[in-house]
């Protein structure tokens, strides 16, 4: 694989055969060295004729560069399903990943999205809550820390 296909085009985000990988090797790691590790899972929705759907990945993207700049080089951010992003905060325990999380949230509420959009911020830890990526992932998702909803109403009757 190169490391072209392990980024998506243009941007620092891993693809989600890259992710998977990552987020494997750098679980085993955290197993063999005691290390503690914290997945943090943001879904991103968009309201469309007054329903919420899954992002776009062009949605997904965009929140991936407004977080991005909040995270250390060395944490990994990339794309696990259609619209849902994941970082993984090396070497942080949950304690502290809630200070990253704060940030991120602060980062999406200073932004002008040009539509009404929901993310969902979820968090798991291991080995608090999760051994294996499956699980952290599963408990990740099932953890949410933070619902956020901003953006522009788009209606008729807008002044």
């Amino acid at each position: 694989m190169t490391s072209s296909s392990f980024y998506e085009e243009g941007s620092k985000l891993l693809t989600p055969g890259a992710f998977e990988f990552v987020l494997d090797s750098e679980l085993k790691r955290a197993v063999r060295s005691q290390n503690f590790l914290t997945l943090v899972v943001l879904e991103a929705a968009r309201e469309w004729e007054g329903m919420m759907v899954s992002a776009d990945d062009g949605t997904v993207y965009q929140v991936a560069q407004i977080i991005g700049k909040e995270v250390r080089d060395t944490d990994l951010i990339g794309h696990t399903d259609r619209g849902v992003l994941a970082l993984v905060l090396l070497d942080a325990d949950f304690e502290h990943s809630t200070r990253v999380i704060d940030r991120l949230v602060s980062r999406i509420e200073n932004y002008e999205f040009p539509t009404v959009l929901r993310i969902a911020v979820g968090a798991a830890c291991y080995p608090t809550h999760a051994v294996d990526a499956d699980s952290l992932k599963r408990q990740a998702m099932s953890r949410p820390l933070v619902n956020w909803r901003g953006g522009h109403q788009m209606s008729a009757d807008r002044n």
